[in-house]
C-alpha cells in the first residue's frame, strides 16, 4: 500500500517544514513495524520549494492470514481471498488507515514540540493514493471528499487496460488537492479510507465509537454523510452507529449553543447523588498487585491462573514490564483472554511482550523459570488443600521467582457482606477461605522453607475488627532454602488446613 503527501513552500516557509510535523526526517528512510507487515516511510524528494512525504506499507500475507480469520475476529471477508496470494495488500484499506494512525501519531493529534506553530498552520496539500477500493464507485469519492475542501481527482482502475472490454475495477487513483492543516488531512484519511473500503481487518469493538469521534472531531458532526461514514466505519453494527450519530449530533447543538456536550448532557443531576462509589474490589486488588511488582522492580511476570487477561492487560500499560505470561489451565480461559486483550491487532514489540500459555500449578514446568515475579491472585483458594503442596513447590521450589504476590479473599471479612449466607464462601467453586491468622501461618511456613521473606498487606477498606476483605503477601527470595525439594506423595505440613472442611472453618 503506498501513500504519499506533497506540500510546496518558500525560503520563509520551507516546504521541509512537513519533515517537523510528521517527526520524521526527510534525510532517514525509516522502518516501523505493524501487526500486519512493515511500515516505511521515505522522502522522494526533499527541498525548500517542494516536499514529498511517502508511506510504504509493505503487508505480510502471511501474518494477514493468521490473525484475521473472518469477519468475527479480526478480518474483513475477502482479507484471505486466495489465502498467501491475493490483491488485498497493494489495496489502501483499514489496515494502512491504522498504519497511518500508528506511525504518524503526533502528526494526527496536532502536536510538534520541535516547532509548535506549525500544526494549525494551513498548508497547500497534495496526496496521492494510487489503488483505493471504493465501494460506491468515484462518485462516492467526491461526495466524501468534497465537502471537506478537496478538490478531488478519482480515475477508475481498469480492470486490465490490455482488455477494456473487461470494464473497471472497484479501485479507484485518488488525488486529494487543497489547502488544510496536516492534521485535518490525516485525520480525513484515517477515518475515510476504511469507508470507502467498506471493511476493516480487525473486530470492530464499542471503542472504534471513541476513536471515530476522536479524529472526526471538528467535520464529521457537519458533514452530509455522515450517516453513510459512521455505519461503515462501525462495520454496521447498529447499537454502536446509533451512538455515534447520537454523541454527534450532541456536538453539534453544543456548537451551535456555545455550549459544552456535558453541559446539555445533564439530565441526570449527578450533584444529587450524594453515595460515593468506591472502587471495585478488583481494581483495588490490581492496584495492590502492581505496587508490589513495581516496589520490587520486577520486568519479566508470570500470572499464574490469568483467566480472562484481566492483570496481563493492566500490565500490558505499563512499559517497565517487558515480558508478560499468563498462564492458565483452561483454554477456553487463554481464548477469552486472547480476545480480550486484541492481540491479533497489537503491533509486533507489543505482542511479543506477551505470551498465553495452557499448564497446571500443581505440576513443576520448566518454561516458568527464570522470571523476576510470579502472581497468584485469587488462585490459591481454588485448589484442594491436599494439592497445596505441589503448587507450592512448582512456584516456590521449581520456578523460584524473586518476587511472588499472593491475594486470597479474608473469611473473615465475610460477615459484611450482607448477601452472603453465614458459613458460605464468596464463589461456589472456592476450596477453602483463610483467616488472617490461617493464611499468616501457611505464607512465613512457605517463606521459611523456600528461602523467602514475607510481608502482608490488606487491600481493600480494613476493618478494625475482620481485617480487609483480600490480603496479599508479598514474598521475596533472599535465600537459597534449605529444604526446597519437592513434595512426597501423601500430604506434608504445609501450615494450611488439610481439609476444604478445615479450611472453610
Amino acid at each position: 500500500m503506498f501513500l504519499t503527501m506533497t506540500t510546496t513552500g518558500s525560503a520563509e516557509r520551507p516546504a521541509t517544514d512537513l519533515g517537523f510535523l510528521l517527526h520524521k526526517h526527510p534525510d532517514r528512510a525509516q522502518e516501523f513495524s505493524t501487526s500486519h507487515g512493515t511500515a516505511h516511510v521515505f522522502y522522494p524528494e526533499a527541498g525548500t520549494e517542494r516536499c514529498t512525504a511517502a508511506l510504504l506499507l509493505e503487508v505480510d500475507p502471511v501474518a494477514l492470514v493468521r490473525r484475521g480469520r473472518g469477519k468475527g475476529r479480526g478480518g474483513a471477508p475477502d482479507s484471505a481471498l486466495a489465502q498467501y496470494v491475493n490483491d488485498r495488500p497493494y489495496a489502501a484499506s483499514s489496515l494502512l488507515a491504522v498504519a497511518l494512525g500508528a506511525v504518524f501519531s503526533s502528526a494526527l493529534k496536532g502536536q510538534c514540540r520541535a516547532r509548535p506553530e506549525l500544526p494549525g498552520r494551513e498548508l497547500p496539500l497534495r496526496i496521492e493514493v494510487p489503488a483505493l477500493p471504493a465501494r460506491g464507485g468515484a462518485e462516492l469519492v467526491h461526495r466524501l471528499f468534497r465537502p471537506l475542501g478537496w478538490t478531488v481527482g478519482a480515475e477508475p482502475v481498469p480492470l486490465d487496460a490490455r482488455f477494456p472490454d473487461w470494464g473497471d475495477s472497484r479501485y479507484v487513483s485518488l488525488v486529494l488537492e487543497g489547502e488544510a492543516r496536516l492534521a485535518d488531512a490525516l485525520r480525513h484519511l484515517y477515518v475515510l479510507l476504511p469507508v470507502l473500503d467498506d471493511a476493516k481487518h480487525y473486530w470492530v469493538a464499542p471503542d472504534e465509537v471513541d476513536k471515530l469521534l476522536r479524529a472526526g472531531e471538528g467535520w464529521l458532526e457537519h458533514h452530509p454523510e455522515q450517516e453513510l461514514i459512521a455505519g461503515r466505519y462501525l462495520a454496521r453494527r447498529r447499537s454502536l452507529t446509533r451512538e455515534a450519530l447520537e454523541r454527534l449530533e450532541l456536538a453539534r447543538l453544543a456548537e451551535a449553543d456555545g455550549s459544552d456536550p456535558e453541559e446539555l448532557d445533564n439530565a441526570v443531576d449527578e450533584s444529587a447523588d450524594t453515595d460515593e462509589r468506591p472502587a471495585p474490589l478488583a481494581v483495588l486488588r490490581r492496584e495492590a498487585i502492581l505496587a508490589a511488582l513495581r516496589e520490587t522492580g520486577a520486568a519479566r511476570v508470570l500470572d499464574l491462573g490469568c483467566g480472562q487477561g484481566q492483570l496481563v492487560r493492566a500490565l500490558l500499560k505499563d512499559a517497565r514490564f517487558t515480558g508478560i505470561t499468563g498462564v492458565d489451565v483452561s483454554m477456553r480461559a487463554l481464548h477469552e483472554a486472547r480476545r480480550r486483550l486484541r492481540l491479533e491487532r497489537m503491533s509486533e514489540r507489543q505482542a511479543a511482550r506477551v505470551t498465553l500459555t495452557q499448564g497446571s500449578l500443581t505440576y513443576t514446568d520448566p518454561r516458568l523459570s527464570g522470571y523476576d515475579a510470579a502472581v497468584l491472585s485469587e488462585v490459591i483458594e481454588h485448589i484442594d488443600p491436599p494439592r497445596l503442596p505441589a503448587a507450592e513447590y512448582a512456584v516456590f521450589g521449581a520456578a523460584r521467582p524473586g518476587t511472588v504476590v499472593v491475594t486470597t479473599p479474608n473469611a473473615e471479612y465475610n460477615v459484611r457482606w450482607e448477601t452472603l449466607p453465614a458459613g458460605e464462601v464468596r464463589h461456589h467453586d472456592h476450596r477453602f477461605e483463610w483467616t488472617r491468622e490461617e493464611f499468616r501461618a501457611w505464607a512465613r511456613a512457605v517463606a521459611e522453607r523456600h528461602g523467602y521473606t514475607v510481608e502482608f498487606r490488606p487491600v481493600g477498606d480494613d476493618d478494625p475488627e475482620v481485617g480487609p476483605p483480600t490480603q496479599l503477601a508479598l514474598f521475596r527470595l533472599v535465600t537459597e532454602a534449605p529444604n526446597s525439594e519437592a513434595p512426597a506423595t501423601g500430604a506434608p505440613n504445609t501450615g494450611a488446613p488439610n481439609t476444604a472442611k478445615e479450611a472453610a472453618a
